[in-house]
């Protein structure tokens, strides 16, 4: 049996994935299969996939009615050989050692589930490094994502996350929803396995490639948010919240501004600076520290959208009391 099932669910991005399979045959360990599965594209992938299995790479490419990206990890799962399956998103490449570090580590200490942190390459675009570290610091709640310090005990994202055959066999696949990573995480953590952050392995997340898709990625994670909370009570944390309150708080800080001082808006100002310092200081580029404020202020507002949307019509109306009917669940097998 091979050791890791690369499973990867498609929807018209042949140019990350011939990026992906470039990555995987520069791996150090060749334990591993990669499974495609092509979820109704229009622009495919088979011919990239197919001249990568030429020049060595051990893979496998399916293609399949669009019925989301859950049910295309599902489908792979049902394909797969490995004692573990490994999901990534179709925009991330991995380092060389990716899974020779997966494997060391898990040597060391058995996990059921783990994950793993992303990170910005060298030559990506100046705004797509901008959108990591808007999501990846500390400022802007990306420390519950696996970075160094964490505010939050830590949820395994399918950007880098795997689990094992036994869990799988025991919890199935992937629920057709928003954030169903975080929902599988959660119904690993609460049937008793082991979950784990696996530091080392990191992977470079391309992520949106402009600041207008990267809004409706967070306005959904923030609604998302909601819905997690209705199917797990107590799940949510205050630091689920801080995106409501930086909304709440700066269009309150605003409106004074503008009828009493403009000395209220001095709160805000020191946060956009520190977070240009601290940009600075990651990413050692002064235009991406600057590009990284519109990123951090889009990520915060549109998650805090989301958000207060969501709490607003789900909880405060009442119209999520039927959550678990309006999930499609999917085990996969």
């Amino acid at each position: 049996m091979l050791r890791f099932s690369l499973i990867v669910p498609v929807y018209n991005r042949p140019t990350e994935v011939e990026d992906l399979c470039k990555s995987l045959l520069g791996q150090s360990s060749k334990n591993f299969e990669l499974i495609i599965v092509e979820d109704g594209s229009t622009i495919t992938c088979e011919t990239i996939v197919n001249e990568a299995i030429a020049k060595g790479l051990n893979a496998k490419y399916y293609f399949k009615d669009n019925e989301g990206r859950s049910i295309a990890r599902n489908y792979g799962l049902e394909h797969a050989s490995g004692e573990y399956f490994v999901f990534v998103d179709s925009d991330c490449v991995l380092p060389c050692n990716y899974f020779k570090t997966l494997e060391t580590e898990l040597d060391k200490t058995h996990l059921d589930c783990f994950g793993g942190p992303d990170a910005a390459n060298d030559n990506f675009s100046d705004i797509q490094k901008a959108i990591n570290y808007a999501m990846t610091s500390i400022l802007t709640t990306g420390g519950i994502r696996g970075g160094k310090i964490r505010m939050e005990r830590f949820v395994p994202r399918t950007f880098n996350m795997g689990y094992s055959r036994t869990v799988y066999d025991k919890l199935g696949g992937f629920r057709e929803m928003f954030s169903e990573d975080i929902d599988m995480s959660t119904r690993i953590r609460n049937a008793g396995f082991t979950i784990g952050l696996i530091r080392p392995a990191y992977v470079w997340h391309k992520r949106r490639i402009n600041l207008i898709k990267f809004f409706r990625q967070v306005y959904v994670f923030g609604m998302s948010r909601i819905t997690l909370r209705l199917l797990y009570p107590g799940s949510l944390k205050l630091v689920h919240t801080l995106p409501a309150f930086f909304v709440l708080g700066s269009l309150a800080l605003i409106f004074l501004a503008i009828f009493v001082s403009p000395w209220f808006l001095a709160p805000l100002a020191v946060y956009f600076t520190a977070i240009l310092f601290g940009a600075i200081l990651s990413t050692k580029s002064f235009k991406v520290a600057l590009l990284a404020i519109p990123a951090s202020i889009i990520q915060l507002s549109g998650y805090g959208l989301g958000f207060l949307k969501a709490w607003f019509i789900k909880i405060l109306l009442g119209k999520g009391r039927d959550i678990n009917e309006e999930i499609l669940i999917r085990k996969g097998k």
